[in-house]
C-alpha cells in the first residue's frame, strides 16, 4: 500500500534552440545591449519568431540622449548576433537571412511617472520557492531536466556539431517515496538532428551517454522507461519548424510546476518590472529560509500594486517543515531585505547586464557568477534571517 507522500511528478524542459527561448534569449539580449548603454534603461520587450521572421516589439524607456529612432540598426543586429549564437543556419531560419522587423516604441509616461518614484511598474503577483530536494534546493524533476539540455548544447558545439541541432527538449517523471526523490519513472528527449536517416534507436545511441552522466545513477532503475526522439525524424527545428514567442515557458523558467506561478513572464522586462525583479526577490528569500534552516521546503508570495512601492502582501507557507513560526519568518523577511522595486534593484544588483544567461536552463538553481548573474541564487542572508526570528 502507497502513503499520500508516495507519488510521481513530472517537469520538462527546452533548450536555447527551442522557439520560444529563442524568443526568450533576443528579448534578454536587447535588455542587456541596452544596459550596457544606459543601466537605468527600460524595456518591455516581445518577440515573435516563425520562417526566417523575427518581429521585435515593446516599450522603451532611456534617461540619456539616445533618440529611440536611433536604435533600429542595433535592434537588427542583435537580433541577427543572437541568432547566430544559437546556432541556426538551416534554410528557413539563418541568422543572415532573416527579415527582422522593429516596432519597439516609447514607453507610456503613464508608466514611467510610478516607476520615477520607485514605485512597481505594474501590479501583480510574484512567487518563489525553495526545497532540500538538490544541491540547488530546487525541485529534482525540473533541475535533472534541465542539466540533460545543458549538457547536451556543449556537446553539440563540439564533438556532436555536425549531428545534432539547437532544438531541443527534455522531460522527466520522477517518483517519490515518503516525499523523497527516489527514481526515475521516465525519461524524455526529443533533439533535432541533421541526417534524415537517423532513427529513434540511432539518437538514443548517440545521446544516452550524456544523460546517464548528468542524473544520479542510483535513480535509474531496470524499469526507467525511455522515450528518446519518440516521433522518429527531428530534423526542422527551431522557429522554422513551430512560431516562437517571448514568454510562453513561464513554467520551465520557474519550478516546473511544483511550485505557484504569477502569470508574469520574465524575459524581456527590466528589473523596475516586479514580475521579474520581484519574483527573483521572492527565491532569494525562499532559497535562504531553506538554507538557513528555517524550513525543509518554503513558497513566498509578494505582490505589488502600479507605482506603489512596497509590497502589499508577503505570504509563506513552508507545508510543515518551519522549526520557527511562519509569523516569525515573515517578521524577519521584512527585518531583512527592503522589498521595494529601488530596494531590490539594490540588493541584488541588477541593472546589469546580466539577463541573456537567463533566458534558458531556468532563472532558478544556476550558479551566482562573477558577472553578477543570478545573484538571487546567493545564500548570504541566512545569518540575518536567523538573527531577525524574534
Amino acid at each position: 500500500m502507497t502513503g499520500i507522500l508516495d507519488y510521481d511528478f513530472t517537469s520538462e524542459s527546452v533548450s536555447e534552440g527551442h522557439p520560444d527561448k529563442v524568443c526568450d534569449k533576443i528579448s534578454d539580449t536587447i535588455l542587456d545591449e541596452l544596459i550596457k548603454i544606459d543601466k537605468k534603461a527600460r524595456l518591455g520587450c516581445e518577440v515573435f519568431a516563425t520562417t526566417n521572421q523575427v518581429v521585435v516589439g515593446g516599450e522603451v524607456g532611456l534617461t540619456n540622449a539616445i533618440n529611440i529612432n536611433e536604435l533600429s540598426d542595433f535592434v537588427i543586429d542583435t537580433v541577427r548576433s543572437t541568432v547566430k549564437d544559437i546556432g541556426y543556419e538551416q534554410q528557413g531560419f539563418h541568422w543572415k537571412k532573416l527579415n527582422v522587423l522593429n516596432l519597439l516604441h516609447q514607453q507610456s509616461p503613464d508608466i514611467a511617472q510610478g516607476v520615477d518614484n520607485n514605485g512597481a511598474g505594474d501590479q501583480g503577483i510574484m512567487f518563489g520557492y525553495a526545497v532540500n530536494e538538490t544541491p540547488e534546493l530546487m525541485p529534482a524533476p525540473l533541475q535533472y531536466s534541465q542539466a540533460i539540455l545543458k549538457k547536451l548544447s556543449i556537446a553539440r558545439r563540439n564533438e556532436l556539431k555536425h549531428l545534432i541541432g539547437p532544438d531541443s527538449k527534455s522531460q522527466l517523471t520522477i517518483n517519490y517515496i515518503n516525499g523523497i526523490p527516489n527514481n526515475i519513472k521516465s525519461i524524455v528527449v526529443s533533439t533535432q538532428h541533421f541526417d534524415e536517416k537517423l532513427t529513434s534507436d540511432n539518437i538514443k545511441e548517440i545521446i544516452s551517454p550524456y544523460i546517464l552522466e548528468t542524473l544520479p545513477h542510483n535513480w535509474i532503475t531496470k524499469d526507467t522507461v525511455w522515450h528518446i526522439n519518440p516521433t522518429g525524424k527531428f530534423v526542422i527545428g527551431g522557429p522554422d519548424g513551430d512560431a516562437g514567442l517571448t514568454g510562453r515557458k513561464i513554467i520551465v523558467d520557474t519550478y516546473g510546476g511544483a511550485a505557484p506561478h504569477g502569470g508574469g513572464a520574465f524575459s524581456g522586462k527590466d528589473p523596475t518590472k516586479v514580475d521579474r525583479s520581484a519574483a527573483y526577490a521572492a527565491r532569494y528569500l525562499a532559497k535562504n529560509i531553506v538554507a538557513a534552516g528555517l524550513a525543509k521546503k518554503c513558497v513566498i508570495q509578494l505582490s505589488y500594486a502600479i507605482g506603489v512601492s512596497q509590497p502589499l502582501s508577503i505570504y509563506v507557507n513552508t507545508f510543515n517543515s518551519n522549526i520557527v513560526p511562519e509569523n516569525a519568518i515573515i517578521k524577519s523577511i521584512l527585518q531583512s531585505m527592503d522589498l521595494s522595486p529601488l530596494g531590490i534593484i539594490e540588493h541584488l544588483d541588477l541593472q546589469k547586464p546580466i539577463y541573456s544567461k537567463t533566458s534558458a536552463y531556468g532563472h532558478f538553481g544556476q550558479n551566482y557568477g562573477k558577472d553578477g548573474s543570478f545573484s538571487w541564487e546567493r545564500t548570504d542572508l541566512t545569518e540575518l534571517l536567523k538573527k531577525n526570528i524574534n
